[in-house]
């Protein structure tokens, strides 16, 4: 399909100001369509979730929406899609959840490539309870994480292996089908932590055969929560804490108080401004979704193989960014400066690359970066040729200073 960036950006209102936006591994900008719709559901009928006033039956198909809307995105069931605060909180919750059934000499596998929400939930959870906690190292020469990294540690007392779908440091994508084959067949449990690769390529729960996938739709043009998708049947085993008379249904018991409409509003619009990027508008959104993500990583990866030769060729610079499959994320280091006075030049200049570790401290120590980790550049569907020109510039300009 032809991608037209250029009406894509046309849809941003932020983009107006004339920045550069490199910070998307952080959150993208929002399209009016999510706004418009945010402000729609405010400012109409809206009340706790019921059958008969109309704000209740807005409610409860606002939320009905939510769910089949994000379904569609991660290919799930409607029914174990989970609102939550954040994708941290919800794998909080579910770490001290699944951490009841555990006891002491059980293990739990996290790997050194992952953003600290998915590796602190779980040391903390299984240090409660005696568990042991196994690492999964990559390798920083070429920031791959391959499947018998965490095949060598999967015993029978494995309880839960917990990956990420994409680095947010560096974009590795690691194999996840065949570790989750790995993990499956030692009788274990895998979470993913999705939340950067949903901003960059379709994610398909049942294909990547994980049995808990947590994302953030603020990473793919929506408002700022959380969602996990699981298997309505494999959520119905689990007890979470909850007030006695909220609901018990699966997945009404994860989800703590009063829904934020609005928000769940905006993510519906999130999902229907991708599935309508797809050229055939005939088709259901499913289909039209996956389409869309195609021409997405197709228009990205051309945009990060541009900037990558044009910052290669630059003395002075390394690329910790080299898994041979990757979102089109880079960070940079570089000889003589600190990435903190590029981000702050660039920032000069209109071009917003942020720098640090990201949540990501192991993976920046594994990578000998310690706690200051680099300069991240993370393109998005809306940035173009020339928001990488700027970028090159300013890095260029920066080096001379």
């Amino acid at each position: 399909m032809a991608y037209d960036v250029t009406a894509l950006r046309a849809q941003f209102p932020a983009l107006k100001a004339g920045i550069a936006h490199f910070d998307g591994p952080g959150g993208t900008q929002t399209p009016t369509p999510v706004i418009e719709a945010i402000a729609s559901a405010l400012t109409s009928p809206l009340s706790i979730r019921g059958t008969v006033a109309p704000g209740e039956i807005n409610a409860e198909r606002i939320v009905h929406d939510f769910r089949h809307a994000m379904a569609d995105l991660l290919n799930a069931d409607p029914a174990g899609i989970v609102f939550g605060r954040s994708a941290t909180q919800l794998t909080y919750d579910l770490a001290r959840t699944l951490a009841a059934q555990w006891t002491a000499g059980d293990e739990v596998i996290v790997s050194r490539l992952d953003h600290d929400a998915n590796i602190r939930p779980w040391i903390q959870a299984a240090e409660r309870v005696g568990a042991i906690i196994r690492w999964a190292e990559f390798d920083p020469s070429t920031g791959e994480l391959p499947p018998e990294a965490i095949g060598a540690l999967l015993t029978p007392r494995t309880r839960l292996v917990a990956v990420t779908g994409a680095s947010n440091l560096i974009g590795t994508r690691p194999d996840l089908p065949a570790i989750a084959s790995l993990v499956h067949e030692a009788g274990a449990l895998l979470h993913v932590d999705a939340v950067h690769l949903a901003a960059h390529a379709r994610v398909d729960v049942r294909h990547l055969g994980a049995d808990f996938t947590v994302c953030s739709p603020y990473k793919f043009f929506g408002p700022h929560h959380g969602v996990l998708a699981a298997d309505p049947a494999l959520l119905a085993t689990l007890r979470p804490d909850k007030l006695a008379p909220s609901s018990d249904a699966v997945p009404e018991r994860f989800e703590l108080g009063t829904l934020p409409y609005e928000t769940l509003a905006g993510t519906t619009a999130a999902v229907n401004f991708i599935a309508d990027l797809a050229p055939t508008p005939q088709d259901p959104r499913r289909a039209r979704l996956q389409a869309a993500y195609a021409a997405i990583e197709t228009h990205e990866n051309a945009l990060r193989e541009t900037a990558e030769a044009a910052l290669y060729a630059l003395d002075g610079v390394t690329t910790h960014s080299r898994a041979a499959n990757r979102t089109p994320t880079l960070l940079l280091t570089f000889r003589d400066h600190p990435a903190q006075a590029a981000y702050h030049h660039l920032a000069t200049l209109a071009v917003h690359a942020p720098a640090g570790s990201f949540y990501a401290l192991e993976a920046s120590h594994h990578l000998g970066l310690a706690d200051t980790g680099g300069l991240r550049v993370g393109l998005s569907p809306y940035n173009n040729t020339e928001d990488v020109e700027r970028l090159v510039t300013g890095v260029t300009e920066f080096l001379k200073s």
